[in-house]
């Protein structure tokens, strides 16, 4: 992983020894990722659930059975295959000499001994793309200013930015746009609950009326318009305006709703935002959530990336100087 960005990525943590837990706890906060606790009886529920992972770390003995990690890996790689699997095996398993069909499934296998060997699959498998500081900077600060100039008397907070290699959809409001330039080319995406949208609206703290929210088109049409603003911004900071080849490669987007599910034909991790909406003058009132991802499925060169000087003219335009 490169010093030059701050990501983080959530893994879970299937572990019932207590020293073991502390040890990988403090491997994972070495190496950026976020350690997440759970239990055997609560894991499926979790991968079903809207928790965003990078991998999944699982014990090969839990209880008294030696091959309840396996079993339960090959459960979890047939939910959520596009997530690493990294197995802990114990000092008397580790000479089992894992099948085909378990190679297939684990990403990695490690004792807790040689947990340091899976720095460099880490890499390859979950922070397997550079982003630059400039960029991930750049987008936090787009995107709290879109949000800002949408919505009345909120507050907003962008957690640190992760990696995500799952490929699951948050809430019923979704929305997509092409994010193209000579340097990289993919999509943005848009995700929030209806529900507390609807809230928002109804409390008067955006710009349609709380009539209009009744009707779910004003509702998706406020995360479109957050969107149009976002990649706007975007646009004019980060490409040259040279129009780009006519004969660009696609790829077919899948989405299956019934498992809020969707693929853009990539294996690439995804660069996720989370930003919360609060009303520091109702603190009883929920947060509203939005998840912002990107993935660089079809083109990434970030050596290629640069940022454009912004002239007297943009800046006038945009609204950050004035004329008086």
């Amino acid at each position: 992983m490169s010093d030059e960005k701050s990501l983080i990525s959530k893994v879970l943590v299937l572990e019932n020894n207590k020293e073991y837990r502390e040890k990988i706890r403090a491997f994972c906060d070495a190496h950026h990722l976020q350690a997440l606790r759970v239990q055997e009886d609560n894991l499926m529920s979790v991968l079903r659930s809207n928790v965003d992972l990078g991998a999944i770390m699982i014990s090969e003995v839990l209880g008294e059975n030696p091959q309840a990690g396996i079993n339960l890996a090959k459960q979890i790689h047939y939910l959520r295959p596009e997530l690493p699997i990294f197995l802990r095996r114990t000092v008397e398993n580790s000479d089992r000499v894992l099948s085909d069909a378990e190679k297939g499934i684990i990403s990695a296998s490690y004792t807790i001994e040689t947990i340091d060997r899976l720095k460099d699959v880490i890499e390859t498998s979950i922070f397997s793309l550079v982003y630059p500081s400039k960029l991930v900077r750049g987008i936090v600060e787009i995107t709290q200013s879109s949000l800002q100039s949408q919505f009345k008397g909120l507050d907003v907070t962008i957690d640190t930015p992760y990696i995500v290699r799952d490929r699951l959809i948050f809430g019923e409001i979704f929305t997509l746009i092409p994010v193209e330039s000579e340097w990289c080319r993919g999509y943005m995406t848009l995700q929030a609950e209806e529900a507390p949208l609807l809230t928002l609206v109804k409390r008067n703290k955006t710009h349609i009326t709380p009539v209009e929210g009744d009707d779910f088109r004003n509702l998706n049409g406020i995360l479109g318009e957050i969107t149009n603003l976002i990649w706007g911004a975007f646009k004019n900071r980060y490409t040259s305006f040279k129009p780009l080849s006519a004969h660009l490669s696609q790829v077919p987007i899948v989405i299956n709703h019934m498992h809020r599910y969707i693929s853009f034909g990539s294996v690439n991790p995804q660069l996720c935002f989370k930003c919360v909406l609060t009303d520091a003058a109702s603190p009883e009132a929920p947060p509203f959530v939005i998840y912002q991802r990107f993935v660089f499925n079809l083109s990434w060169s970030p050596e290629d990336f640069h940022e454009n000087e912004q002239s007297f003219d943009s800046l006038v335009n945009s609204g950050e100087l004035e004329l008086f």
